[in-house]
């Protein structure tokens, strides 16, 4: 099959357009390009980078008694699965998980809805791996002692939103619930 210089030049210039990309850290996806601006480094917690969390203006100390601590409040202020399903595909790739299936991952709100997250905000959701030793089912029991101790009043929301911030592997204990 032979070419026509106009698409010998296009088609050269696309190669050398993908090796340049790849040269700066990005790869070539379905014709785009997408940074791998996520690093896997600080798992089990999210690259604080890309998600450093983030909160929901209508959960404070004054009003936990009308959202997080009211049994069903979740759900309300939940995403849909479409939604999360969506950002979880894009955000696997920024990871550059070698795993794509996204049934190996939950998109997780780092700053749990239980303690005031931001429900939709990107900057609050990741793909956290159900894999490995620290896990999104760890992560879960950690966020509802969390919870119970901010409803009882034994921990400030603040303080707890603090400590899981920080690092939820160690936030119980941090706070003396462990």
């Amino acid at each position: 099959m032979s070419r026509t210089p106009a698409r010998t030049s296009r088609t050269l210039a696309t190669a050398l357009s993908a090796l340049a990309l790849a040269a700066a850290g990005l790869a070539v996806t379905a014709g785009t390009a997408h940074a791998a601006t996520c690093s896997q480094d600080y798992l089990p917690l999210p690259d604080p980078g890309c998600q450093p969390g983030a909160l929901n203006p209508d959960v404070t100390q004054d009003t936990i008694g009308s959202t997080i601590c009211v049994s069903g409040w979740t759900a309300t202020v939940r995403p849909s699965s479409s939604y999360t399903t969506a950002l979880k595909k894009k955000q696997i790739v920024e990871y550059g998980y070698d795993d794509t299936s996204t049934s190996d991952y939950e998109e997780d709100h780092f700053v749990p809805l239980e303690l005031g997250g931001a429900p939709k905000d990107a900057l609050n959701l990741w793909p956290e791996p159900q894999y490995g030793d620290k896990t999104a089912g760890n992560k879960d029991t950690v966020e509802n002692r969390l919870k119970k101790a901010v409803c009882a009043g034994t921990v400030s929301l603040s303080d707890a939103q603090d400590a899981i911030i920080t690092d939820w592997t160690t936030a119980l204990s941090t706070l003396g619930l462990s």
